[in-house]
């Protein structure tokens, strides 16, 4: 089953008219008249279904790395190599060893990451940084909410296919709009916020599978990601920064590498801190800093209220020059709604 991720569904709502408001009411109103008997992401798709939306308009055969979705099979692809990563030895259930690596290609349309399995992974020793690669025959999956495309035995791996090119790849897939804290709503995306740390509530480490990077959960004193055991879990870690612009302020929720960029620390120095109480001083160093950082507005239902799940950030924003394209922004709003 293609699972259509809810931002694209929000995305093609808007496309066709809505302002998040619109949106926000519309699936309320189907929720309330479902009974509460659906999720968010429910409601939306049955919206669009309503308006006659297509959400997919290909789920075989060669995608543009836009289109491509989780749950997707038997799709190809081409793409430009713009990293690649080294090759890791594990073992399977059963004792057998095999080897996973992945590299990350883009196009005009984004960037995405890709895993070989087995023998598909002594490809990365054949390619080198703007190769063209044309993957065939492939499966998509999520991972940590990122699509990823895999490869396995079945798949093709063509190093630079004659009669293929590829133009200027879009890192940024999307434009983020500036906003304040206090405009904010449940479900934005592609939102920019210019605010000053005034919190860092917790750090916490987590245990994950090395290999798929899922999430491994102690049972029975084994830690088991995706119903596999795993013998030697890595760590990753979330932590939640206080956000404050003035007019109000917000939770954000920083995972992963996004963490190591904002402590200025590379993962082995975060690992080797975990348990110590240095970490304090280094996460409270963040406290006065003025940040961008940009992402999507969720409601913690637990506590009833709104966060930031960041996506990107910079640590070293021009305020003088963010607040003159924001108050630039409201005023052709302001004409706009007038």
């Amino acid at each position: 089953m293609i699972n259509i991720p809810f931002e694209t569904v929000l995305e093609k709502l808007k496309e066709n008219g809505l302002s998040d408001e619109d949106i926000n009411s519309k699936i309320k109103q189907k929720m309330d008249q479902l009974s509460g008997l659906i999720s968010k992401e429910g409601a939306a798709h049955i919206i669009a279904n309503e308006m006659g939306i297509k959400l997919v308009e290909k789920t075989s055969g060669q995608l543009k790395i836009k289109d491509i979705m989780p749950g997707m099979r038997n799709i190809d692809t081409v793409g430009k190599v713009t990293n690649i990563f080294d090759v890791r030895e594990f073992q399977r259930q059963g004792g057998e060893t095999s080897k996973v690596g992945s590299l990350i290609i883009g196009d005009e349309t984004g960037t995405l990451r890709v895993v070989c399995w087995g023998s598909q992974a002594d490809n990365l020793s054949k390619i080198i940084k703007d190769d063209i690669v044309k993957l065939v025959s492939c499966y998509v999956r999520e991972n940590q909410g990122r699509r990823e495309i895999h490869l396995n035995d079945s798949s093709k791996f063509i190093i630079n296919p004659a009669g293929e090119t590829i133009g200027d790849i879009s890192f940024k897939s999307r434009e983020f709009e500036k906003k304040k804290i206090s405009d904010l709503q449940e479900n934005m995306m592609n939102v920019e916020l210019l605010g000053t740390v005034v919190g860092v509530d917790s750090l916490r480490f987590f245990e994950i599978d090395p290999v798929t990077k899922k999430r491994a959960r102690l049972q029975r004193d084994q830690f088991i990601a995706d119903g596999k055991i795993v013998e030697n879990p890595d760590y990753s870690y979330v932590m939640n920064v206080i956000v404050d612009d003035g007019s109000g302020n917000i939770r954000s929720v920083f995972f992963g590498d996004l963490v190591e960029r904002a402590l200025n620390l590379e993962k082995t120095q975060l690992i080797a801190l975990k348990d110590s109480q240095d970490i304090i001083d280094i996460k409270n160093s963040l406290l006065g800093n003025i940040v961008k950082v940009k992402g999507r507005v969720k409601k913690n239902q637990m506590f009833d209220r709104l966060e930031f799940t960041v996506q990107d950030m910079d640590l070293k924003p021009d305020p003088y020059e963010e607040m003159e394209d924001l108050d630039k922004q409201l005023e052709v709003a302001k004409v706009t709604e007038n």
